[in-house]
């Protein structure tokens, strides 16, 4: 795998990839090599660095899910990007590819969701319901084809399926994915949503970071990015 080819920014301090869907960002139960570890060997060679390699993951994004992933170099680095990231002092915005065009162009989505571990999957539930958290969004329609619509999606919390879990309660389920209502999975086993660009200040550097990634290679993303162009 051309981790090089997946690289949007690097520094002393930071890595920034596009991650592919279908690749584990850290190691799980399948034993599938994670990008956490193809990123340290391609360090490691690019370098030529002796010994262990450090590189700390900042964020995560589900397996069937792609774009943009941080990963920090050093702890220095690693620390105050958790601390951007709890401030939420990281914009990102995430493209997602709908079955159900949403009733108005733009909106705010606010519910309460709690996770069952056990099938590791997230559900609207009362605000009154023990252990729930707040999840809020703002989602824009920007295209659409004949079957499906794409929509901006800005995360103001960052709960576990997030995305997923409230624009499937509105009906308008991501392309492909079987786990939150979508009548057929995408041929590669993704599902259609993207990270497409994040931004922060370098909590380093101090200088304004932004990276955009590129859809994955499929004619109906292609199709998407090209009229945002």
């Amino acid at each position: 795998m051309n981790i090089e080819a997946q690289v949007l920014y690097e520094d002393n301090h930071l890595i920034i990839v596009n991650k592919l869907a279908g690749q584990l960002i850290q190691g799980d139960k399948s034993g599938d090599t994670p990008l956490l570890e193809l990123i340290k060997h391609y360090l490691k060679v690019k370098y030529n660095k002796p010994g262990e390699v450090f590189l700390g993951l900042v964020h995560r994004l589900d397996r069937p899910v792609s774009g943009v992933v941080v990963f920090a170099k050093t702890s220095k680095a690693l620390s105050r990007m958790n601390e951007l990231f709890k401030q939420q002092k990281v914009s990102k915005i995430y493209w997602a590819i709908v079955s159900k065009m949403p009733k108005e162009n733009r909106g705010t989505l606010v519910d309460f969701l709690k996770k069952n571990e056990r099938n590791n999957k997230s559900y609207v539930v009362s605000a009154k319901t023990k252990s729930a958290l707040r999840a809020e969004l703002v989602y824009k329609l920007l295209a659409s084809s004949n079957k499906y619509f794409l929509l901006e999606v800005v995360l103001k919390t960052g709960r576990h399926h997030q995305i997923r879990v409230q624009l499937s309660n509105k009906g308008m389920t991501i392309k492909g994915d079987l786990k939150y209502g979508a009548a057929r999975s995408n041929d590669d086993a993704s599902i259609s949503l993207h990270a497409r660009s994040l931004s922060f200040v370098h909590p380093v550097s101090k200088e304004k970071i932004e990276v955009v990634a590129k859809v994955p290679d499929d004619t109906l993303w292609k199709y998407f990015e090209e009229s945002q162009q």
